[in-house]
């Protein structure tokens, strides 16, 4: 952290993507980004899969042993809105962030070959794409339609304002993958989202006490009446409440407590100034990777290769 970079200003954006349209929801982060940067925010971050959905409510048309017809449609209408990295939405997002001159960070679903991935894009103020994270394990019926990524991915990057990383949704219960992005020397961690749930902050509260880091937590708002019409038809969206993604974003402190309170049931960017001085003060009784842990007692190994299928050795 650069002692003339003290305090930093972010925004949390918690809106609705246009879902399975890639391109209209390309456009609303434009906007929202540029919201967001003209109330002063240096790093906006956007929800997970907020490109071109997190497919809350569809099946996919699948039972074990089976795919229907109809799934297949909805799977290649959700495939053929995903973003190729680098392709064309990369492009347009990194002009945004060298535009405000912000990192903008917000998550996609990426597609490489035939295979789906959920992943957070990282774009520096130059617009450049400085790196990408590819959840390490999607979970319960994600599986259906996410590949895994692998350790080459667990990305943390250096900033004015000191290092920056984060995991996406339920990596974030995964004690080992927090380790890791930890002792990097994180102090703003991100965790894009799809879990409104109490219990979520009770996670990110802690996350914040263990990592002694600001964490930003970033959620949907996504109501039933958001849903394409024809998509409805194959969703299962019944006794689901009528505001499906109810939100709960939120800022925490590196002491655990809220620098924005959860917003709920509503699209609004939070905007919080981060005083980084607050990370060193934090660390001085707890520092889970520095002197408050035991190399003598406990390790973590971090396989960081990059992990293919087909490796040619001619």
């Amino acid at each position: 952290m650069d002692g003339s970079n003290n305090s930093v200003r972010v925004g949390v954006v918690q809106a609705a993507p246009v879902i399975m349209d890639k391109s209209a929801t390309v456009q609303k982060i434009l906007v929202l980004a540029e919201d967001a940067a003209a109330k002063g925010a240096k790093i906006v971050l956007f929800p997970e899969a907020f490109i071109p959905a997190y497919p809350r409510g569809l099946s996919f048309g699948t039972v074990i042993g089976s795919r229907s017809p109809e799934g297949r449609e909805d799977f290649f209408r959700y495939f053929d809105n995903s973003v190729t990295v680098p392709g064309k939405a990369t492009e347009i997002l990194g002009q945004t962030a060298r535009k405000h001159g912000i990192y903008l960070v917000t998550g996609v679903i990426e597609r490489e070959g035939g295979t789906l991935y959920c992943t957070i894009l990282y774009f520096g103020p130059d617009g450049r794409l400085l790196g990408k994270h590819r959840k390490l394990k999607p979970t319960g019926s994600e599986r259906i339609v996410w590949g895994e990524g692998d350790g080459s991915t667990l990305t943390v990057l250096d900033t004015p304002y000191g290092k920056m990383g984060g995991l996406i949704c339920w990596e974030n219960y995964m004690p080992l993958a927090r380790t890791a992005i930890y002792n990097e020397g994180t102090v703003i961690y991100l965790a894009p989202t799809a879990d409104s749930r109490e219990e979520w902050q009770a996670s990110m509260r802690h996350i914040a006490l263990e990592g002694r880091c600001f964490v930003l937590s970033c959620n949907q708002y996504v109501s039933k009446d958001m849903y394409p019409e024809d998509l409805k038809y194959y969703s299962d969206l019944e006794g689901q409440p009528e505001n499906i993604c109810p939100g709960g974003s939120t800022i925490i402190s590196p002491l655990g407590q809220y620098i924005s309170e959860p917003v709920y049931n509503r699209e609004e960017t939070i905007i919080a100034d981060l005083d980084l001085t607050l990370i060193p003060k934090s660390r001085f009784d707890f520092d889970v990777t520095g002197h408050y842990a035991r190399a003598d007692v406990f390790s973590l190994f971090v396989d960081r290769s990059e992990r293919k299928s087909v490796v040619d050795l001619s």
